[in-house]
């Protein structure tokens, strides 16, 4: 997965990208960051009570998709120590 372009943001960074004020929105699911810029479902940075910019892996699997809507995703990037 890991080109010279691939991001490498901790979770601290990662919250920069909120999808708010013109912000990109990112999500990460189990290390990987996913781009949800310009998604429907991320209209405002938020998605069925989940914000971007944060970690969702621990609501993703509990959703009605599960996690065969990542397959749709762009990936960005890795989640870093």
């Amino acid at each position: 997965m890991e080109t010279d372009t691939t991001m490498k943001l901790t979770i601290e960074e990662l919250a920069d990208y909120d999808g708010m004020d013109g912000n990109k929105a990112y999500i990460a699911v189990d290390g990987i960051i996913y781009d949800v810029t310009g998604n429907e479902a991320w209209t405002g940075g938020s998605h069925a009570g989940s914000m971007a910019g944060t970690d969702v892996s621990s609501v993703v699997d509990a959703a009605p998709h599960g996690r065969d809507v990542l397959d749709d995703l762009e990936i960005v990037g890795e989640i870093k120590d």
